[in-house]
C-alpha cells in the first residue's frame, strides 16, 4: 500500500523511443529497431493504476536528448525469468490488464528523490534479441545498471556474477553505479541464495545490494530511488552531495549517529570488521 501511495505522487513521462535512439538507428534497420525498443503511449488525461504517476508531460523530454544531464539511462540485466520485466513495469506503472499486454520495453518517468526531481529511462531490452551487438551495446550505453537474479535460482545468481565481470571489462575506466538485486524474496520456502551470499557477492564485486519482491512491491521504490542516489553521488558536485548527506544525517537519531561513528573507528583497526562494515554499507544506497 505504501508503494502505491508513493506511486500516485510521482510525475510520469513516456517516450516512444529510447534516449540513445540515434545510436540505435545508426546500427540497426528501422524495422528491426522498432521491434527491439518500444514503449506504450500515455495520455495525460488517462488514469494510471498502481503507478508512480499522477500526470504526464511528453513535451518535456520528447526530443530524445539528455544534454542537460538530468535524464539517466538505467539498464536491467539478468537471466530469463528473474523478474526484470516485473520490476520495470512496476516502475512504469503498467503491471496488469491491457497496460501490461501493450507495454513496451522502455520506461521513462520522473521521480522525486530527496526533494529533487530526476528523470530515468529504464531499458528492459537485454533479452529482446539474441544479437551479440545489442548486448554489447547495453554494456556501454547505461548511466547505471541493475543486475537482477532470483533468490530461488542459484544459476541466475551465478550468471549475475558473470554479468558484473562483463560490465567491469566493458567500462574499465568508469565508475558506473551498479545495484545487485535479489528478486522474489517473498518465496521463502524456495530460496536457494541467502541474503549473506548476495551481500558478500556485492562486496567482492564492489557494487550495491538489495533484495526485492516484485510480487509484493517490496523494496522496488527503494531500488529506483537508490539508483538515482548512486548516480548523483558520482555525477554531481561534492557540494551538492554534501548538502544532501547533511539533510539525511539531520534526520538520523543520535543513537544511529554514534553507532555509525564507533563502527568506523573499530573497522579501521580490524580487517575482519572492515569487511563486515563494507558488507553492511552495500545495503545503503545513499552512500558510495
Amino acid at each position: 500500500r505504501g508503494a502505491r501511495r508513493f506511486a500516485a505522487q510521482q510525475p510520469l513521462h513516456r517516450r516512444s523511443m529510447p534516449v540513445d535512439e540515434r545510436d540505435l538507428r545508426a546500427a540497426l534497420p528501422h524495422e528491426e529497431l522498432a521491434g527491439l525498443v518500444r514503449c506504450t503511449s500515455y495520455s495525460p488525461g488517462e488514469p494510471h493504476r498502481g503507478s508512480w504517476a499522477s500526470d504526464s508531460s511528453d513535451s518535456v523530454i520528447s526530443s530524445g536528448s539528455d544534454s542537460d544531464g538530468s535524464l539517466y539511462k538505467v539498464i536491467l540485466l539478468g537471466e530469463h525469468g528473474v523478474g526484470k520485466t516485473s520490476l520495470a513495469r512496476i516502475f512504469g506503472g503498467v503491471e496488469d490488464g491491457a497496460d501490461a499486454d501493450e507495454a513496451g520495453n522502455t520506461y521513462d518517468r520522473s521521480i522525486i528523490v530527496d526533494g529533487e526531481e530526476a528523470s530515468l529511462v529504464v531499458f528492459d531490452i537485454w533479452e529482446q534479441d539474441d544479437s551479440q551487438w545489442l548486448q554489447n551495446h547495453c554494456m556501454k550505453m547505461g548511466d547505471a545498471y541493475i543486475i537482477v537474479y532470483s533468490v530461488t535460482d542459484k544459476v541466475s545468481f551465478e550468471k549475475a556474477s558473470e554479468l558484473r565481470i562483463q560490465l567491469r571489462r566493458a567500462r574499465q575506466t568508469e565508475d558506473i553505479p551498479i545495484i545487485l538485486v535479489g528478486n522474489k524474496s517473498d518465496l521463502v520456502r524456495s530460496r536457494e541464495v541467502s541474503v549473506d551470499e548476495g551481500r558478500a557477492c556485492a562486496v567482492v564485486f564492489d557494487c550495491k545490494f538489495i533484495e526485492t519482491s516484485a510480487a509484493l512491491h517490496h523494496n522496488v521504490k527503494d531500488l529506483f530511488e537508490g539508483i538515482v542516489r548512486q548516480i548523483r553521488l558520482r555525477k554531481d558536485s561534492k557540494e551538492d552531495n554534501a548538502r544532501r548527506m547533511a539533510n539525511t544525517k539531520r534526520r538520523e537519531s543520535i543513537g544511529k549517529k554514534a553507532k555509525r561513528f564507533l563502527g568506523r573507528i573499530v573497522a579501521k583497526n580490524n580487517k575482519k570488521m572492515a569487511f563486515k562494515a563494507k558488507s553492511k554499507s552495500c545495503h545503503d544506497l545513499s552512500v558510495l
